[in-house]
C-alpha cells in the first residue's frame, strides 16, 4: 500500500474494483474524488461552469429543445469562461435527432484569413519565429463561434434568437462571481503569463484592478461584452458584416493583423457527414475532419475489436497494453493523413474501416511494447511517409470547453469550442470585450516544427488561405437501434481523444455509471513523445511494473481533462455528471 495519499475506491456498478481473480489489483490510486451522477427523467445540461448548466437548463424548462439549450449554454460559457472558449473562437457540435435517428455535424473551426500565407511565421532563415502563431493580432483565425450558432438554432431552435442570448447577456452586464478555476490561480502565480496578457489593453481593462487579475471569489462585470452580445441578439450578422465585423478588421488592421472585413463576411460554418462505426452493439458517431477526433476514436476502437476487456477486468495490464499500443498506430496515422477535407484528400473510410484495423492489430505484440519509432503509417498514398526526429504531428491547447445536452424528447448535442491557449492570442477587440483565438497555431507553421505543446505537422496540415486548422476535438453521440444512448466531449488537446475513447470504454464495456466514468484515472499516449501518461496514483504497482516488464515508458503526472457526458439507464432515466478534475456540474430539469 501507498502511504502517501489514502487511496480513494470508486464504486463501479457491475465491476468489482479489487478481484482478486488475476494475479494484479485493479485497486487504484486517485487525486479526484468519483463525481455522483445527476439523475431525472426529463432533460439534461453537462458543461464546464454551473452557470452556463444552468442558462441551458433554462431554456429546456421554457420549452426549448436540446439545440435551444446549447447555444444558450455555449454563450453563457463564452462569458463566464472566457479564457477558454468564446465568441472569438470556432469549434464543432454533433446533434442526434431522436424522432429520425439522423446524425449531423457542423464544423464551425476558425479559418486561415485570406492574406495568410504557407510562410507567415518562418524568418529569413526558414525558422520559425518565436511565438508569432500563439501571441498578438498574427496569430488570430477568423471566429465561428456566432456563425455556428446561429447556423444551428436557425434550423433546429425552437425558442427565439434573443431568448437564448439573454442568460448569456445578463451574466456579462450584471456580473458573476469567479468560481476556483485554475486558470486564475495560474494567473496569481505565473508573473509571464499575467504580464504578457496585461499588455494588451482590453485584457487589462476588463480583467484586472490596475494590473492585478482578478481573482476567485471577486466579481466579474464586463459591459462592453454585454454590449456585443445585445448587438448579436438583434443581429446575429453584426458580427460578419455590421459594426463589430468594422471594430475587429479595424483593429486588426491598425496591429498588423490579418483578418479584413471580406475574411468575416465570407465565413459560413459547414455541414459535414459525421463519422460513424459500431461498437459492440452500439453506433459511435462523431466528428469528421477538420477534426482527427472521430476518425482516431473508430480507429482505436475497432482494433480493440472483439476483444473482450470487461473479463480481464478495468485497467488491466492486458487491456492497458492493447489500448496503448492501439493509441500509438491511431496517432501515427493522425500523424500524415489529417488536415482540411476541403484542402487535402483525407482516406476516412480506410482508416475507419473495421478491415483495416484488423491488419493494424496484427502488428501488436501483447507482451512487448512496440517503441514509437517503428509504429509507421501504412502507405495510403501520403506525401508524409518517412518517420524521423521531426515528426508529422499536429496539436492543440488544453484551453478548450465541451458541453452536452439532451432534451425531453432525447434529442442530443456534443458540442466542442475553444479560443485555443488561455485568452487565445492575448486580444481583446476594443469596445467589445471579444477575446480573439490564437488557431492559427493549430496549423503546422513549417514541416517537423513543434507548435506551442511540442507536436509537428506536415503539408496535410499547412497554412492556406481560408484553410481550416486541424483538430483533436471529438464531440460524440452513440446511439443503440438508433435511440440515444451516450453524449460525451471533453477538451484538453491531444488527449480529448483518448478521454473520450476510455469514457465510453468506461460506460458501454464495463458498465460504469457516467460518474465513475469521467471520474477514474486516465492513460494517454500519443505516438510522439514515445511514453505512456498516466495520472499519478492512477495504477497500482504491480501493474506499473507489468507495464514497464513490456517496455512502457511510463510517465505519472498530474491528472488531467475536464469533459462531461450524459447517457440514457435501461429504465430511461438520464444520468449526467462533468469530470470532478474540473468546476462543471450537470444540471437537470
Amino acid at each position: 500500500m501507498l502511504s502517501v495519499i489514502k487511496p480513494k475506491q470508486v464504486a463501479i456498478r457491475g465491476v468489482s474494483v479489487a478481484v482478486a481473480i488475476f494475479s494484479f489489483s485493479v485497486l487504484f490510486y486517485s487525486q479526484v474524488a468519483s463525481a455522483a451522477p445527476l439523475r431525472n427523467k426529463k432533460g439534461m445540461v453537462v458543461s464546464a461552469n454551473p452557470l452556463a448548466s444552468e442558462a441551458g437548463v433554462l431554456m429546456l424548462r421554457k420549452g426549448g429543445n436540446a439545440v435551444d439549450a446549447a447555444v444558450a449554454t455555449a454563450f453563457a460559457i463564452s462569458v463566464v469562461e472566457p479564457f477558454s472558449a468564446g465568441i472569438g473562437g470556432g469549434g464543432f457540435l454533433l446533434m442526434h435527432s431522436e424522432k429520425t435517428g439522423e446524425m449531423k455535424a457542423l464544423d464551425f473551426r476558425e479559418r486561415a484569413p485570406l492574406k495568410a500565407t504557407k510562410n507567415m511565421y518562418l524568418d529569413a532563415q526558414g525558422k520559425v519565429r518565436p511565438n508569432a502563431s500563439t501571441n498578438g493580432y498574427l496569430a488570430v483565425a477568423t471566429p465561428g463561434t456566432v456563425a455556428g450558432l446561429y447556423e444551428v438554432h436557425r434550423r433546429y431552435g425552437k425558442l427565439s434568437w434573443q431568448e437564448v442570448m439573454k442568460p448569456a447577456i445578463a451574466l456579462a452586464k450584471d456580473g458573476f462571481v469567479l468560481d476556483d478555476a485554475a486558470t486564475w490561480h495560474f494567473l496569481e502565480t505565473n508573473q509571464s503569463a499575467k504580464q504578457a496578457l496585461l499588455k494588451n489593453p482590453g485584457i487589462r481593462e476588463i480583467f484586472s484592478h490596475n494590473g492585478e487579475f482578478y481573482k476567485p471569489g471577486e466579481k466579474l462585470v464586463q459591459r462592453d461584452l454585454a454590449s456585443t452580445l445585445t448587438a448579436i441578439s438583434q443581429n446575429p450578422q453584426s458580427f460578419y458584416t455590421g459594426s463589430i465585423a468594422e471594430a475587429i478588421a479595424a483593429d486588426m488592421a491598425k496591429n498588423n493583423g490579418l483578418i479584413s472585413l471580406e475574411d468575416l463576411k465570407a465565413y459560413k460554418p459547414i455541414w459535414r457527414t459525421p463519422v460513424c462505426g459500431n461498437f459492440r452493439q452500439a453506433k459511435i458517431c462523431s466528428m469528421p475532419p477538420p477534426s482527427s477526433g472521430g476518425i482516431h476514436l473508430l480507429e482505436i476502437l475497432n482494433i480493440i475489436g472483439d476483444t473482450d476487456l470487461k473479463s480481464l477486468g478495468w485497467h488491466h495490464p492486458d487491456a492497458i497494453h492493447l489500448m496503448v499500443e492501439a493509441m500509438k498506430i491511431a496517432y501515427s496515422d493522425r500523424s500524415i493523413y489529417l488536415g482540411d477535407p476541403d484542402f487535402v484528400k483525407v482516406p476516412v473510410q480506410q482508416l475507419i474501416s473495421p478491415a483495416y484495423a484488423k491488419k493494424r492489430r496484427q502488428e501488436i505484440n501483447m507482451q512487448v511494447a512496440r517503441p514509437s519509432s517503428e509504429v509507421k503509417p501504412i502507405d495510403l498514398n501520403s506525401k508524409c511517409l518517412r518517420l524521423s526526429s521531426s515528426p508529422c504531428l499536429p496539436h492543440e491547447s488544453t484551453e478548450t470547453s465541451h458541453l452536452t445536452v439532451v432534451d425531453e424528447e432525447r434529442n442530443a448535442v456534443s458540442l466542442t469550442f475553444t479560443i485555443n491557449l488561455s485568452f487565445g492570442a492575448g486580444v481583446v477587440t476594443p469596445k467589445t470585450g471579444i477575446i480573439l483565438n490564437n488557431e492559427m497555431d493549430d496549423f503546422a507553421a513549417a514541416p517537423g516544427v513543434p507548435n506551442a505543446f511540442g507536436l509537428v505537422g506536415n503539408d496535410a496540415n499547412s497554412i492556406a488561405p481560408r484553410k481550416t486548422p486541424l483538430s483533436s476535438m471529438t464531440p460524440t453521440i452513440v446511439t443503440k437501434n438508433n435511440h440515444f444512448r451516450m453524449a460525451v466531449g471533453a477538451p484538453g488537446g491531444s488527449t480529448i481523444i483518448t478521454q473520450v475513447l476510455q469514457v465510453i470504454l468506461n460506460v458501454l464495456e464495463y458498465n460504469m455509471d457516467v460518474g465513475a466514468a469521467v471520474s477514474v484515472p486516465r492513460i494517454h499516449h500519443q505516438w510522439l513523445p514515445d511514453e505512456l501518461r498516466v495520472e499519478s496514483w492512477g495504477l497500482d504497482t504491480l501493474t506499473l511494473q507489468d507495464l514497464r516488464r513490456r517496455g512502457h515508458k511510463i510517465k505519472e503526472t498530474a491528472p488531467w481533462g475536464n469533459g462531461n457526458a450524459i447517457a440514457v439507464t435501461a429504465d430511461g432515466t438520464l444520468e449526467g455528471a462533468a469530470d470532478p478534475r474540473g468546476e462543471g456540474s450537470p444540471r437537470g430539469w
